[in-house]
């Protein structure tokens, strides 16, 4: 098996994490990379054996927008410093893969530097998509220009050039030879050109054994970008949607229907890059509005096919909502030392761990075949087999505990509570509400180390301490009309309904003052 078939990937965006300053002035070198050392410890403490890091090289601002792809970034460091990261990161057995942002340059690239100062008579005018020499831009260039998204600030490498391709493959050959480096997740290839992917997977299966290239995708068929002679995977925006939305909505047919969709498009989904959040979404955290749901779509994220990944803090549960015209509260800075007992307070960071290791432990889920075997909108189960062995998930999205009987012989174990059921005919499943179970058939304990699971309580770090005031709810108007304490005084209400409400679930309650979210948490109650 290759070793990201069986990988748990770890996401850091290393300027926010740093807490780097927003702007580079090129001027001072600041070896904040070296923070990271004790990441690299907790890394592997939380279950992951591979690390997506990036963007790293030399920008003006937020990373992107590259000036120099030889160089880590001065707010970063210099590259010993880079060198010596991904040297202590393999030597405690984590692969690490760089952010290759070659879609486009910043401004500040030498050959767009060169057209500016050259104009027409610049031997780079042809690295960029419709350099017009007749138009303009908000910089007062004199020249106008394609550009992603958009943004001036990130121009359009024209990959059709030969002279481009040959230069973005040197910078891969020179990341391989000067860092060591184990893969490259390609920033925006849906928008790449396929030639230019094309060439670089053949550079790949020369370059390093089992070197691995994951694409930026958010849309299309993934089998255009996922096959033998273009990219190993990509971003898997499909399931992330479907995740989320699946349980808030208390709709586990959306999400099934999800992975069987990628099914029919062959394997894909065995390969495709898994995440509940990223840099540039808000946190799963945040976006669920029962936070309990934390657990299942974990579970899931981990046991269906494809890679599972954790975005940096997220195993903490920390929260992080997306402005509109920034990223900045989606990336950032975090004092690792302020979670020193995560693993066993925590209950986010417990889950995770447990099913890090779970995950690379037992092979069924890198490689079993997928089976689905029961499924309601609140209740969902499904097999993972291969030749080793047989796993069922099952899980559950409702506020109220659940039980289903699932077709199974033999003696099973469940993987986060011990508990063993030899059966023949049913396997009994009795499920707590917001939960799932992992159950394993023909199970060796010693494969996994034993360890307490706190799931139900998630501690966090600076717990805003508000409370609820006790406000009278006009039932006369609808959920839309009401006011963002009416609103949190009905979900309060549903939750008791439901179970005893604990200051936990009060605090959540309390913390969320956003009317939209409000009106789609007390809707998704049954009752």
């Amino acid at each position: 098996m290759k070793w990201y078939e069986n990988a748990v990937f770890y996401h850091i965006y290393p300027l926010g994490l740093t807490d780097a300053p927003k702007n580079n002035d090129y001027q001072i070198t600041e070896h904040r990379l070296n923070q990271l050392g004790p990441w690299i410890k907790h890394i592997k403490e939380i279950g992951c054996n591979a690390l997506y890091i990036g963007p790293l090289f030399e920008s003006v601002g937020h990373g992107y927008e590259t000036t120099d792809y030889y160089k880590l970034d001065s707010r970063l460091g210099d590259n010993e410093d880079l060198k010596k990261f991904v040297k202590e990161c393999h030597h405690q057995g984590i692969h690490v893969i760089f952010d290759g942002v070659f879609n486009h340059t910043g401004r500040d690239f030498f050959a767009f530097k060169d057209i500016q100062h050259n104009r027409e008579s610049s031997q780079y005018r042809d690295w960029y998509c419709n350099v017009n020499f007749q138009g303009n831009n908000e910089y007062n260039d004199g020249f106008s220009y394609d550009n992603w998204g958009g943004y001036n600030l990130l121009v359009k490498l024209n990959q059709h050039n030969p002279a481009v391709r040959k230069y973005l493959l040197d910078v891969v050959k020179y990341w391989v030879s000067e860092f060591d480096v184990d893969g490259i997740r390609l920033d925006a290839a849906d928008v790449l050109d396929f030639g230019f992917i094309h060439e670089l997977r053949m550079l790949a299966n020369e370059i390093k054994p089992e070197f691995w290239l994951m694409g930026e995708v958010i849309h299309g068929d993934y089998s255009r970008w996922v096959n033998s002679d273009m990219l190993h995977s990509v971003t898997n925006y499909q399931l992330y949607k479907a995740l989320y939305s699946g349980h808030n909505e208390h709709n586990y047919f959306e999400i099934a229907h999800t992975v069987r969709y990628l099914l029919d498009k062959g394997n894909l989904p065995y390969h495709l890059y898994n995440f509940v959040d990223n840099h540039d979404v808000e946190r799963i955290y945040t976006r669920l509005l029962n936070k309990h749901e934390f657990v299942p779509v974990h579970i899931l994220m981990y046991t269906l096919p494809g890679i599972p990944s954790v975005y940096y803090g997220s195993e903490f549960g920390i929260e992080g909502r997306k402005e509109k015209h920034s990223d900045v509260v989606l990336r950032p800075a975090i004092n690792l030392e302020d979670y020193p007992n995560a693993l066993d307070e925590n209950g986010c960071t417990n889950i995770i761990a447990r099913l890090g290791e779970i995950r690379q432990k037992n092979s069924v889920f890198s490689d079993g075949i997928y089976q689905e075997l029961r499924l309601t909108n609140r209740q969902y189960a499904f097999s993972r087999t291969n030749e080793i062995t047989q796993a069922i998930v099952v899980v559950n999205n409702d506020e109220v505990d659940s039980s289903l009987d699932i077709p199974a012989t033999g003696t099973y174990t469940e993987l986060l509570s011990g508990e063993i059921q030899s059966v023949d005919g049913n396997l009994h499943v009795h499920l707590h509400a917001c939960s799932g179970q992992i159950w394993m058939k023909d199970y060796d304990e010693t494969v996994t180390r034993k360890r307490e699971v706190k799931i139900p309580e998630i501690k966090q770090v600076a717990v805003k301490e508000e409370t609820i005031e006790q406000v009278t709810v006009d039932y006369s108007k609808s959920y839309e009309e009401m006011s963002i304490e009416e609103l949190q005084a009905c979900v309060l209400e549903k939750l008791a309904k439901n179970g005893p409400v604990t200051e936990q679930m009060k605090r959540d309650v309390a913390n969320n003052v956003y009317h939209d979210s409000l009106i789609n948490w007390v809707k998704s109650f049954r009752n």
